[in-house]
């Protein structure tokens, strides 16, 4: 079975609904694994949205915080982009019905995160932004009469044309029980991120980077696929996905502890607190590692106002029989965004013509070596209006003999095998998390390649196995510690910052034996 469109999303998150919404009148086909708006790592964003748009605020003060947090390897003319784009951003949004939390005089209502010098995190809800921005784009998504939606097609690979050219995907239609192919012009990945590849992970567990692993055999360029930001406040009270403790915490006052109360970050950065991500990551390790324990101690500084304030957290902390209005939260670091991705150009274009990538798989070049907290759902709503610009007007026709299904690879669409998948967690985990050195990586590759050549725990599991071997590849190749990758055995940083680039120049065989380049 066939389906044929000019232009086609894969996902459905908030990339994804809203670069569909900023197409119209141009009809477009959506995409998505599970029903509209489940599943998804949207609606467990709490965060926020940053932009600039206090009175003490500019784009310039916003552009110069996520500079600075990239640790050299953010675009400046990507990241003005970026952060020009913030006030309009919020203003969309609330367009399109989002209810951000205002002030007592109704304006909007700001807070402060980790690496920013202002307050300009707008909320919903407190902790519920992603809820709300979903819900909004969600109900606009279904009355958009240009916008055509499939739930429940999961995506096993891009089809490329004699060319090269991206010309649609393959796709297993999950209620009808078959494979289709679906043929576009242009096709825009929207596929989220990969955390569910580790052992402890803020996503959800499908979040297993298969938007990369689909780029990549497609020939795109992947761009720092080392960069994987572990958020430092998980929840640790052993559930996976962990549940997330919003920095917005430690931006009411929250601070980090450890086991006997005593605030420690202070010993590891001037900002404290409010240090950058990964500093305040591994600087929680490490009093995990030491014995010490951590905790975040939100009783004096947020203490009664907790559940209304911050209801989601709230929610999982009686969920666990912890009540953060007067016990410490046990917290640990957990897999929770990816700043590489498939290397984009300031339009969102790919490498590989066809090819578009909007947030978290793609690596627009606004997050560098660390991303600056909240900058993520801004990315996908100003980089999703950008593609949208390009593609609304082109003249798109489609591609000529994309590859059908014959030609593609025996993918399985069974979820994997349940011990594989905690095996490659669990190598992620040991040797590709926080702390990386030549030999951990090593091990973590052995496991990759052992599990490739494994057949029967191989099926459902090819597409995890290629992004896991790509991450630890350029991981292996950065012999440096930059921004959230730290290698033991590199611990200073190179003099001059540079970008690792992959690409692979043939397909994934089952065995492993893939010829990754470093470009």
């Amino acid at each position: 079975m066939a389906s044929n469109s000019e232009i086609l999303i894969i996902g459905a998150g908030v990339a994804g609904l809203y670069t569909a919404l900023k197409l119209s009148p141009r009809p477009v086909t959506i995409v998505t694994a599970r029903a509209l708006g489940k599943g998804g790592a949207t609606p467990w964003a709490q965060g926020g949205l940053a932009a600039a748009i206090g009175d003490d605020d500019t784009p310039n003060l916003h552009f110069s915080d996520t500079m600075q947090a990239g640790a050299g390897l953010v675009d400046p003319e990507t990241a003005s982009v970026l952060v020009d784009g913030g006030p309009n951003a919020v203003e969309d949004l609330v367009r399109l019905g989002v209810q951000f939390d205002k002030n007592d005089d109704g304006s909007l209502k700001l807070g402060q995160e980790a690496a920013h010098c202002r307050e300009r995190i707008v909320h919903a809800t407190g902790d519920q932004a992603g809820v709300a921005i979903m819900d909004a784009l969600v109900k606009a998504a279904r009355a958009a009469p240009h916008i055509t939606i499939y739930e429940r097609m999961v995506v096993e690979d891009l089809l490329t044309d004699d060319n090269g050219a991206v010309g649609g995907a393959l796709i297993y239609n999950v209620k009808a029980d078959e494979r289709m192919v679906f043929d576009a012009g242009e096709t825009v990945m929207a596929t989220g991120g990969l955390g569910g590849l580790f052992a402890v992970t803020t996503n959800p567990m499908a979040a297993q980077g298969h938007g990369l692993a689909f780029a990549g055999r497609a020939g795109a360029v992947i761009r720092d696929p080392e960069f994987v930001q572990f958020h430092p406040t998980a929840l640790d009270v052993g559930v996976d996905p962990a549940p997330l403790a919003t920095e917005a915490l430690r931006g009411d006052g929250a601070q980090l502890v450890n086991k006997d109360g005593r605030a420690f970050m202070d010993g590891y950065h001037k900002s404290g607190d409010l240090a950058p991500r990964d500093v305040v990551a591994r600087a929680v390790e490490a009093e995990i590692t030491a014995g010490r324990g951590a905790f975040l101690d939100a009783t004096k500084a947020i203490g009664k106002a907790f559940p209304g304030a911050y209801p989601t957290v709230f929610a999982s902390c009686q969920n666990a029989k912890i009540d953060p209005r007067t016990a410490l939260i046990p917290i640990a670091p957990a897999a929770h965004y990816h700043m590489g991705g498939v290397m984009t150009d300031i339009d969102g274009k790919a490498s590989v013509e066809g090819l578009w990538a909007v947030g978290v798989v793609a690596s627009s070049g606004v997050h560098g070596a660390n991303r600056l907290a909240s900058n993520s759902l801004l990315e996908a709503i100003v980089f999703g209006a950008r593609i949208a610009d390009q593609l609304r007007e082109k003249d798109i026709e489609a591609r000529v003999d994309a590859g059908a299904p014959g030609d593609r690879m025996d993918l399985e669409p069974k979820p994997a095998d349940p011990i594989a998948m905690m095996k490659l967690r669990a190598a992620m985990s040991s040797g590709c998390a926080l702390i990386r050195s030549e030999d951990s990586l090593h091990l973590t590759l052995s496991v990759i390649h052992e599990l490739n050549h494994d057949p029967a725990m191989t099926s459902g599991l090819k597409s995890a196995l290629v992004s896991a071997e790509i991450i630890a590849q350029g991981a292996l190749m950065r012999e440096e510690s930059r921004g959230s990758h730290f290698r033991s055995d590199f611990p200073g940083d190179d003099e001059n910052a540079f970008h690792t680039e992959i690409c692979a120049t043939g397909t994934y065989e089952e065995e492993g034996d893939d010829d990754w380049e470093d470009e």
